[in-house]
């Protein structure tokens, strides 16, 4: 595969998972972002580990969605992410989902 095809398989594959998280984001809470992947979840729970010169964080997370485009599954029911950097957690305004 030439360096253009894989340019434009990565390509629509971000297209592709742009289009799923657009159709699925109203289905969760939370959105989560790290220092490697952002997950749409609907349970998250930050622990701070370790001692002071080796802190960092345990992120647990239950009926999540995990925005990789290189994972073909990316519905999962639990995840677990340690990270030495930051990580945010941010609660999805739902404006739009209101009951008739």
């Amino acid at each position: 595969m030439s360096a253009e095809d894989l340019e434009k398989y990565e390509t629509d594959m971000e297209l592709q998972l742009y289009r799923e998280y657009r159709d699925i984001v109203r289905q969760f809470t939370y959105v989560v972002e790290t220092e490697r992947r952002f997950y749409l979840a609907n349970a998250v729970e930050v622990n701070v580990r370790g001692a002071e010169a080796e802190t960092y964080f345990e992120v647990e997370m239950s009926d999540a969605w995990v925005w990789d485009m290189y994972r073909p599954a990316r519905f999962v029911k639990h995840v677990r992410v340690l990270t030495f950097k930051d990580v945010n957690v941010e609660e999805l305004d739902k404006p739009d989902m209101t009951l008739p």
